[in-house]
């Protein structure tokens, strides 16, 4: 059976561009999410995230009449389910959204439908969204008991893209299909074949969704080595910088950047999943979880360190951060350590915080009021200066920085350059 409608439920960082790159294809899409501001920015032909390019796709593709936006589900030949997948707490998996969007969608399902989950999952979250249609529809068969003849098919395709290449990675790399049964994985491929330059690999349903939790537990890993290396270096007065560049001159080493900690919704959320399931087995992705985790800490006790040596001297204490979002160039601010570290310090009320984010269009709601965003003109006037993203809007500022009398680069941007 041909896509000629392909419903994409969660219409944020991964879902807007999916839905955008299908309807490029000049395919019907019709994308549903919860919240009527982004519904109605999108079917204005405009965009509610950061994304390079997403805003012409978006726009030509509403204009011309092939993705649209709303707030149920629709009756299509295709669902793709990109929601959140956030942690409660003791680190735990909320899958909620998911059992939502399996709620909401169920209705509309007909014979010959495919439903693909996106959303960066636990093993066995597919299965479980695949019973509970089939127990919202008993007047449909679902390939856990029918196999192959079974009237819908299911897979799961973890999204595999990087912020601010979002559009050209989902064109261009390769995409992991497991399926509940042969047929669900070579449907799911022929969807995906529709806009995917990649290679489309089928495997097993468990298979995949372990496959994305492995690749964010191994960056997850070497990001905890450069973070902890960068610790020791501090205690020993070695450059972790300089450490870093020597090493990587060996052919088999490549060291990566430290920071001031790991966020986003996936490598600082999927090792956890993996913990979940197998918290004795998993004590490596356990450790690096907590290295990353302890970062920020460890960056705000370095700035505490500076200002303590002015304090006995001013009275108030002015300090410039330069970026909060957790990745360079783009707007998202989910699990930002940078953010983090700034609502951290603004619990002084003795220090005045002066932040600079070139990439938000409006305050995030998860900022403490008392952190005033302000122009890179403005910070640099601080007292101590902290970067803590390496935007390229800040490449234009290294000299600034670099006569700065107390400049703190936690992102190694002024080592890089």
């Amino acid at each position: 059976m041909s896509f000629h409608k392909i419903c994409v439920i969660g219409l944020g960082y991964i879902g807007l561009p999916t839905a955008a790159v299908i309807a490029s294809r000049q395919k019907h899409v019709v994308g549903v999410d919860i919240d009527q501001h982004a519904v109605d920015t999108i079917n204005k032909g405009e965009i509610h995230i950061v994304e390079p390019d997403l805003d012409m796709l978006v726009h030509a593709s509403v204009k011309e009449g092939y993705l649209q936006a709303t707030i149920e589900p629709e009756p299509a030949d295709a669902f793709l389910i990109a929601v959140p997948t956030p942690l409660v707490s003791g680190n735990q998996p909320d899958l909620s959204y998911i059992d939502k969007a399996a709620e909401r969608l169920a209705p509309v399902l007909k014979v010959g439908d495919l439903v693909i989950l996106e959303s960066t999952s636990p093993v066995g979250t597919t299965e479980r969204m695949a019973e509970m249609l089939a127990e919202a529809r008993s007047d449909l068969s679902f390939p856990q008991t029918a196999g192959d003849s079974a009237d819908i098919n299911i897979a799961h395709c973890p999204e595999r893209v990087m912020p601010g290449q979002v559009i050209h990675e989902l064109v261009h790399n390769d995409r992991i299909i497991g399926g509940l049964s042969s047929r669900c994985a070579d449907r799911a491929k022929s969807l995906y074949e529709l806009f995917v330059s990649g290679k489309c690999i089928t495997t097993d349903v468990r298979s995949a969704e372990m496959c994305k939790l492995a690749e964010n537990s191994f960056r997850d890993v070497n990001i905890a080595f450069a973070n902890e290396l960068s610790v020791i270096c501090d205690k020993l007065g070695v450059s972790v910088w300089e450490l870093i560049r020597l090493a990587n001159l060996h052919p088999r080493v490549n060291i990566l950047n430290p920071g001031p900690g790991v966020g986003g919704h996936c490598i600082a959320i999927d090792p956890w999943f993996v913990v979940s399931q197998a918290t004795s087995e998993a004590r490596l992705i356990r450790q690096a979880r907590d290295v990353n985790d302890d970062q920020p800490g460890k960056v705000i006790a370095k700035i505490k360190e500076q200002l303590s040596a002015l304090q006995p001297d001013k009275e108030n204490v002015s300090v410039g951060l330069f970026g909060l979002t957790y990745k360079a160039n783009t707007d998202d601010m989910r699990n930002s350590p940078a953010a983090q570290i700034a609502n951290i310090l603004a619990e002084n009320s003795d220090l005045t915080l002066l932040a600079v984010e070139p990439n938000l269009a409006r305050r995030p709601a998860e900022l403490k009021v008392s952190v005033e965003l302000v122009g890179a003109e403005s910070a640099l006037q601080a007292d101590v200066v902290v970067v803590l993203v390496p935007h390229k809007q800040f490449e234009s500022l290294l000299a600034s920085f670099r006569d700065h009398a107390r400049v703190m680069d936690f992102c190694g941007l002024l080592n890089r350059h």
